[in-house]
């Protein structure tokens, strides 16, 4: 995949009051050897009409893009497995999930006992996951997925969340991005690599919602790559685009943020794309490589 020219990050700390400073260079060799590629996409849970028929789309998506890291959201669950796990399976990749998530799942005697969750798929061993309780005054709590993979140069802390979306819980929408903040500045998740939260936030990049993670130290690797602010990951031309949700149709409402891992850290992200088509889901997965 062709993508942008780097965009330096001149990183404080993760608990830090000085400015982010941004430049762009390109990658050094040694950055390059560690670069992660990190997908977010909304996989349109079995909505639709013939959701099996996506399933190869989704499965083929992954396999072209090669993420080491895919965050998944509206992923399914059932039976004692998920469909996180059946991705990795097919990519001889590792994988977690954690439920419940949102939307809420419907309960039809079509899809009795499937739940929808969050998943990560990852190139590397996941060395633990835990669902995180996530506020939530007006339905069932739903949870952010927290991850720690076996990257080879230590481990890598990753977190997974769908915040809600529909105008009337707005409140817990904020609330949930205030936890989720939280959970990613927590300075138990610091080391020496990058500390990466990714998910379908349900705000575009100039949001409020969004605030408190860039408030908490965490970057927007999107806009840090220099890439395409006319970006839209939830387009009207889908033809189940959800209408009604205004405020969110026709943006880039799913996102890859970052943040250092220790002070003095510089973290780089090298390059933002979009992947995946109709064919696949409502969504369009964002692409972003990031490396120190």
């Amino acid at each position: 995949m062709d993508l942008p020219k780097a965009a330096q990050i001149a990183a404080r700390s993760p608990t830090g009051s000085s400015e982010d400073e941004y430049g762009f260079t390109g990658c050094s060799p040694e950055w390059l050897e560690r670069l992660v590629r990190v997908l977010t996409w909304n996989l349109w849970w079995r909505f639709g009409p013939d959701w099996q028929k996506r399933q190869p789309y989704i499965r083929d998506t992954l396999r072209e893009v090669e993420p080491d890291i895919a965050a998944l959201q509206e992923v399914w669950g059932a039976d004692g497995t998920s469909q996180a796990h059946e991705l990795a399976d097919a990519l001889g990749y590792h994988a977690a999930y954690a439920e419940p998530s949102l939307p809420p799942a419907p309960h039809t005697p079509e899809h009795e006992g499937v739940e929808v969750g969050l998943g990560l798929v990852s190139r590397w061993p996941v060395l633990a996951s835990e669902a995180v309780r996530m506020p939530a005054r007006f339905r069932v709590p739903p949870v952010a997925l927290e991850a720690t993979v076996d990257h080879p140069d230590g481990p890598l802390h990753v977190i997974v969340a769908c915040l809600e979306w529909e105008p009337v819980f707005a409140a817990d929408r904020h609330a949930q991005a205030h936890a989720l903040a939280k959970l990613a500045a927590d300075p138990a998740r610091d080391g020496a690599l990058p500390v990466v939260v990714a998910g379908d936030l349900n705000a575009a990049p100039d949001s409020a919602v969004l605030r408190p993670l860039t408030r908490a130290g965490l970057v927007d690797a999107w806009s840090a790559a220099a890439g395409d602010p006319h970006a839209v990951t939830l387009s009207s031309k889908h033809p189940h685009a959800p209408l009604e949700a205004d405020e969110l149709i026709d943006k880039r409402i799913d996102h890859v943020f970052v943040r250092p891992g220790q002070a003095g850290q510089r973290v780089e992200c090298a390059g933002a794309t979009l992947a995946g088509g109709y064919e696949a889901s409502d969504h369009h997965a964002v692409v972003c490589d990031i490396t120190w």
